[in-house]
Formats: C-alpha cells, structure tokens, sequence
C-alpha cells in the first residue's frame, strides 16, 4: 500500500525547547520538511493546524497491555488505540503476561502479534528471573528495549529475589536494565501486621503503610548500588517517594547518565487523600503516597533528577477492582489521558510545553536510545500529535477505549483535547476518527555509544 503524504501548515510547533509557527510535509513515513508557508508542496492529504499545537508523539516507556493470557482486562490492539487517541504513537510493554516473556520465542510472539493489531509503534520488555540469564545474553539490543526485574512482586509474580542472579543480570546484561523497587521482605512484614488488625478487609488508605516508603527507598537504594559497583544501565520505574529522590543526579547531561528514573502521572496526580474517594481504583504498586511525595516527584520532573514521565497503564475489570483490599489487583488504565493530565498541569502553571514533549518524548527516545523518533526533525519518522489547548472534555464511560471500560479520571473535565495523531506517518486519528489501514512499527534502537 502507498502511503499517503501529508501536508500540515500553520501549526505552533513544540519542539526541542521552542515553539514556533511552521509547516510540515511528511512522505513516505517521515518528516521531509519543516518550514514556512509550504502550501505550494502537493500532499494527499492537508491539516490545517491553525491555532492548534504540534508535539512529538509521546512514547512511553511502561505499560502493561496484558496480551497474551489476560485478555479479559487489555490487549495489545484495545489499549494501543486508546494510546493513539491520547497523543500515544509509541510504547514499551511489559513481560508479565502469561505466559510471561521470559525466553526468547515467547517474546518474538508478542512482537508478531503487535505487527498484526498495533496501532501505535512499540517494543516489548523481556523479563527477568532467577534463573535465565543465559537466554537474557542472547537477547538482540538493537529490536528490544531492555530488561525488567521485578524486585517487588506485582502482577505476575516475577520477583527476582535471589541475590546471585540478580548480580548477574546487572553485571552482564548490556542493554538498559529497568527495575520496579520495592523490597518484598519490608512489604509482607507490614502486611502481617495489617491483617492481624482488620483481616482480609484491610482500610485502602493502609496501602502507602503496607507498600511504604520505606520499602520504596530500601530497595532502589540497593539497586543503585549494584549499578554503580557494575556499571549497569539501570532504569528505575515509577518513584513514588521523596526519599528516593536523593538517589538521583541532575548535575549531567542525559546521554551521560547510567542510573535513571521515571514518574508515573498517578504519582504526580493523586495523593492518600484520594483513597477515600477513589478507593481500590487508585490501588498501585507503588503506592500513591502523601501530597509532599506527589509535589516533590514533580519538581524532580522540572529539574531533571527525574528523566522520563510515563503511564505504567496497566487495566484490570472492575469486577477485580471491586473487591477487599487484599484480593483486589493493583494498576489502572492511564494512557489514553495521559497528555492530557499532563496539559491540565501546563494550564493550571505548573509545567511549560517545551518541558512537557522534553519528557513525554526527547528524553524518553534518549534514554533508550531509540533511533529517528522523539523528534520533529527532517528525515526523522513522522510520529506526532495535534492538540487543540482550549478544547474542554469530560470522561466518561462513553469515550474510554481501554478494553475494562472505566478510567480513575472518570467525570474529570481535562481542558485540552488531542485531535489527529500521526504514526509513522500515518494519519491513524483524527478528530475521533481511527484509521487502521496501516499499523505501527516496531521500535529500534542504538547500540552505537
């Protein structure tokens, strides 16, 4: 099929902190030029971007879209289309479906699957265990995007909690190694001591005691640690704690850097306080903790201790959510709004534009090194949203895409809306519209440092 070319002009354009006013024709998948008053280029197809704001497509680095195995909650084609509905044009997903992802062929399943049903372009986290790391060194770190270790069990129960084999991950495995931190040990002492209070029907707003700070700081401590004895490109997800932040250096380049972080837009959105309010639904791991953590997660996102701002959209029913605090699961539903969490920050002063696609999208493609995206450049691939600022917009159950159905933003009004977004130069939305004549491409990154 011949991709169509597409002409957009007079659009403010955000990127590599600037905005100006531009034009911008895209051929065969990638951006051909940029610049002004290119009406005079033949195109197949025209957007006129007058008023409206062009960013890079964010990309975000941690989702879970539980294909293969749990299909109930997500999949790979439901919840790539809510991404591209939210300015989403790239992801990397996790390893903790089922099966997990943890050899080599289980892993080349889930890239072929998204080749056949995604929307969006993506790569696919391979997982860690105790006991594979020999397929882990066989892995091509030109077509994955790195590792996940679970220190801290979650969905899926991956923890690699054997100190030998961790070691060994992090002194021979090459690629970006990213880790969820939390020590299990500090976890289920604090939840034996809940349940012999309350039982099964442990209070929500136990949550940040049981899965504490405490936790959080003991085990990303522990990581950073091991990665400077060894030199590991270490990549720590969702911070959820102000403790944690000392962990973390804003005294160097990015491209310098071998221990980074990430903030989820949960932790930067809600605090305890909205436990009584939104129970189960804004059930974690890690937790949301106090207002100070939340604030002080996202001044390390505008001074640069913390380097990307992703999701970690991970849905489950809400007949799962709906239960006692021990047995309901932990993780949500968060990319189709996750741009606009993040413009509702920019209006209310909090954050500039500039800053907002520096984290979304340049330093994400960065971190990973991904190659020709993250971007508006010429010759770079056309991955790109077109928000409209002043568009006000309700959630509802009506337009939420993830396959369960409901969103913890539901009945929240954001103030700006996403109205075409462009995947590797496909226009694949636009104005609630999808075309899925075309699907994404999977991701590729450097291993040229």
């Amino acid at each position: 099929m011949k991709m169509k070319s597409i002409l957009i002009t007079d659009a403010n354009i955000v990127n590599e902190g600037r905005i100006f006013r531009g034009d911008i024709l895209i051929r065969k998948g990638r951006i051909a030029k940029i610049g002004e008053k290119l009406t005079h280029e033949q195109a197949d197809q025209h957007i006129d971007a007058n008023g409206k704001y062009l960013f890079p497509g964010v990309i975000d680095d941690q989702v879970h879209f539980r294909e293969p195995g749990l299909t109930h909650k997500g999949e790979i084609y439901t919840e790539a289309k809510a991404g591209v509905a939210g300015g989403t044009t790239s992801y990397m997903e996790m390893p903790n479906t089922v099966p997990q992802a943890v050899t080599i062929p289980l892993l080349e399943e889930k890239y072929a699957r998204a080749k056949e049903v995604s929307l969006a372009n993506y790569s696919f986290f391979f997982g860690g265990t105790n006991d594979n790391l020999e397929e882990i060194l066989k892995l091509d770190l030109k077509n994955v995007c790195g590792l996940k270790v679970f220190q801290g069990s979650s969905t899926g129960n991956m923890v690699v909690d054997n100190i030998e084999s961790l070691e060994g991950i992090f002194k021979h495995y090459k690629g970006l190694l990213a880790i969820h931190s939390e020590n299990d040990h500090i976890i289920a002492t604090n939840m034996a001591e809940f349940k012999a209070k309350y039982g099964e029907d442990i209070p929500i707003q136990a949550h940040p005691k049981i899965r504490s700070e405490e936790a959080c700081y003991d085990a990303s401590s522990r990581a950073v640690a091991m990665a400077k004895k060894f030199g590991t490109r270490l990549h720590i997800l969702h911070i959820s704690t102000a403790k944690e932040l000392s962990l973390f250096d804003n005294s160097f380049p990015l491209e310098e850097k071998k221990i980074t972080a990430e903030a989820c837009i949960h932790h930067m959105w809600f605090s305890e306080k909205d436990y009584d309010t939104k129970g189960t639904l804004i059930k974690w791991n890690p937790a949301v903790k106090t207002a100070n953590d939340r604030d002080q997660i996202f001044q390390a996102i505008l001074d640069d201790r913390i380097d990307v701002i992703a999701t970690d959209h991970a849905p489950h029913t809400l007949e799962e959510k709906d239960q006692v605090y021990t047995k309901a699961p932990s993780g949500g539903p968060l990319i189709q709004h996750s741009l606009v969490a993040m413009l509702d920050f920019y209006h209310q002063g909090k954050i500039s534009l500039e800053k907002l696609a520096d984290k979304m999208s340049h330093k994400v493609a960065q971190l990973f090194r991904i190659e020709e995206r993250g971007f508006i450049r010429e010759g770079y691939f056309a991955d790109l949203v077109l928000v409209d600022l002043n568009a006000p917009w309700t959630v509802s159950k009506e337009n939420i895409l993830a396959k369960c159905g409901w969103s913890p933003f539901e009945g929240h009004t954001f103030q700006s809306q996403v109205t075409h977004t462009i995947v590797s130069g496909h226009l694949a939305y636009a104005n609630g519209q999808f075309d899925e004549s075309k699907k994404g491409e999977r991701l590729t990154f450097s291993t040229n440092i």
